[in-house]
């Protein structure tokens, strides 16, 4: 019995490998392989590759040396699409950085890019152990072993990097290219100039930009914008406008994205009047602004509250026959829900419907946020269910708006049995989640699952922020548990979580309620030692404090600090100090403290005249009938 069928002699004649001996050519058998009697060569692997005769790749792939290799991709250095074949079917990664450098130097000539980068990447990122100046000399020696004249390769090394983010590597490529008189590509700097806009490092972006000047690398309008958008990063908006004169005397016109790059600076800075002052010279040099530039000046002028020239803008843009995105529908929602007018955001929503623009959960967020803080709980809940039913999936902001509300409104079942909804659907709750939570347990008077609840997060690595260490000692405040606020004060030293004037104000008042006056005021010092400046509620809890103990003398001595520290009195300092004369049956003074009010504008309100009736009854009033 014949184990092995012998190979036809046509099929020889045909076989790329005539030069090898039939008595050496495989046999053709699903268990057989290379016979072991020839010696592998990279002729062999050439004729495989050139014939796309993979299989054979395959069973000899383990075997395979650097050498091998290296040979094999010489013999194809002028066929690249072949190289990249045969690379492609070599399933490990090639073995040593100076095989995958010559295979990189030849791939580098394919019409795309993306071959060469995608090996680059592998060298920069795994395998080797080469320093990105090593990487660029065996690039360059396996380049002059070709005798190839393009330095592309380079370009391409400095764009695997800056893909990659590594701009200090990046850079040295930069100089390296420099000191071998090798030029790099326009696109390539810009490449560069990009990283270090992104990456924050406008001096270095600056640097880089004079070396190319240096260089007589020549701008293009694409250098010029990132250029521009390095001065508006920097707040240099001036002289980011002063920039265009720069480019068009050097030749270059602004384009579209020129403009919008400035216009979205100095929104971005709050200054709107100067985005549209942009926004003229646009139509005036014959630009017309695209959606971007409309976007900008309709997101800048919402901040700050001026929605009506917003929705004229908003307007202009689509009377020019541009289409706005739901990002700009967002913005216009969201400025008119942050200004209470719900019907300007409802129909702005609707209008989304009408052109067929889906509206997002950015969307309903603005919407459902609105909804809560007005009270209009009916509404907020039918809008949920249109979410349900569109099919969008709530995110992170949804439920931390939904169980605020729910807080807010006392409702601790609901925003307990959402929070447990959030876990169920894989969304992280946040600080902001377990803030509400905490406000919502605190108003119920139920401190213990409170305090229950803030260690159990702490317990899972969540740093609990000022806010929310402020909710939970308000609580404790607020539930006449002084001491146990306290010691959450001196928690928040030991996370390193800096008070505010919110947190010793609240404490103060705490103190103050229990008649501990003294401890509010020791609290108010030490306030100050840390470089927090007290508030009008800092100063009015003291002053509301000593007068409802009586101590008037001491109420009007912080009534003179406040004053010389720069605040004016309100009506509530009025008002205590008002309690206090009162108390100490100075009604006499109560009344002159109350015309010197009027005559400083502050508008008495129903306690102060209740106040001062009250007191001025009771010293008019016998004692023996004061209760009758």
């Amino acid at each position: 019995m014949i184990p092995y069928r012998i190979p036809k002699l046509s099929s020889l004649k045909l076989n790329p490998f005539s030069s090898i001996s039939l008595h050496n050519t495989p046999l053709e058998s699903p268990n057989s392989s290379t016979n072991a009697a020839s010696p592998l060569t990279p002729h062999f692997l050439e004729q495989s590759a050139r014939s796309s005769q993979w299989h054979f790749i395959k069973q000899v792939e383990s075997t395979l040396t650097p050498s091998l290799i290296s040979q094999t991709l010489l013999n194809l250095h002028q066929s690249p699409q072949i190289v990249l074949d045969f690379l492609n079917h070599l399933h490990h990664k090639l073995p040593d950085a100076h095989t995958l450098c010559l295979a990189i130097v030849i791939v580098a000539r394919l019409p795309s890019p993306k071959p060469a980068l995608h090996l680059l990447k592998q060298a920069l990122g795994g395998g080797t152990t080469n320093s990105i100046r090593e990487i660029f000399e065996l690039l360059a020696a396996s380049r002059d072993r070709l005798g190839f004249k393009s330095s592309i390769v380079f370009d391409h090394l400095i764009k695997s990097c800056c893909d990659m983010n590594r701009a200090d590597e990046a850079l040295e490529c930069f100089y390296t290219m420099k000191e071998k008189g090798i030029l790099p590509k326009i696109e390539t700097c810009n490449n560069l100039l990009s990283l270090f806009l992104k990456l924050n490092r406008t001096e270095a972006a600056w640097v880089l930009y004079a070396e190319m000047f240096r260089l007589r690398i020549k701008s293009s309008v694409y250098t010029f914008n990132i250029m521009i958008n390095v001065l508006c990063k920097e707040g240099k908006l001036k002289k980011a406008k002063d920039f265009i004169g720069h480019m068009e005397t050097l030749g270059v016109k602004p384009n579209v994205v020129t403009y919008n790059t400035i216009v979205h600076g100095y929104c971005l800075r709050g200054r709107v009047e100067g985005a549209a002052a942009i926004l003229t010279t646009m139509k005036r040099q014959k630009i017309d602004p695209d959606s971007f530039t409309y976007g900008s000046l309709i997101c800048g002028m919402c901040k700050q509250g001026r929605l009506e020239e917003a929705s004229k803008i908003f307007e202009e843009m689509v009377q020019k026959g541009l289409q706005p995105n739901a990002v700009i529908y967002n913005t216009l929602i969201d400025g008119f829900c942050n200004k209470g007018n719900l019907d300007m955001a409802s129909a702005y929503k609707d209008e989304m419907l009408k052109k067929g623009i889906n509206p997002t959960v950015s969307t309903y967020n603005s919407l459902i946020h609105a909804l809560f803080m007005e009270q209009r709980i009916d509404e907020a809940e039918g809008m949920i269910e249109e979410i349900q039913e569109k099919g969008i999936s709530p995110d992170a902001i949804t439920y931390n708006i939904l169980i605020n509300g729910y807080c807010r409104c006392a409702n601790a079942k609901k925003a307990f049995r959402l929070h447990n909804e959030m876990l169920a659907s894989g969304i992280k709750p946040t600080k902001v989640t377990y803030t509400s939570l905490i406000h919502v347990l605190s108003k119920k008077n139920r401190m213990k699952e409170a305090d229950d609840l803030f260690k159990k997060i702490t317990s899972e690595g969540v740093l609990p922020d000022l806010i929310m260490f402020n909710a939970l000692i308000d609580g404790h405040c607020s539930n006449s548990d002084v001491k146990r606020a306290f010691e959450l004060l001196k928690d928040m030293d030991r996370m390193k979580v800096p008070p505010d004037e919110v947190t010793f104000n609240t404490i103060m008042q705490g103190h103050c309620r229990e008649g501990k006056v003294e401890e509010a005021r020791q609290l108010f010092d030490e306030m100050k030692r840390r470089g927090i400046k007290p508030d009008h509620i800092s100063f009015n809890t003291l002053i509301s404090g000593y007068s409802r103990r009586g101590d008037i003398k001491d109420a009007f001595r912080v009534q003179n600090e406040m004053l010389n520290t720069g605040f004016n009195p309100t009506v509530l300092t009025y008002n205590a100090l008002i309690q206090g004369l009162c108390k100490n049956q100075e009604g006499d003074r109560a009344e002159e403290l109350l015309k010197e009010m009027v005559s400083n504008g502050i508008k008495p309100d129903d306690t102060t005249y209740f106040t001062l009736i009250e007191g001025i009854s009771k010293v008019n009033i016998p004692v023996e009938n004061e209760y009758t």
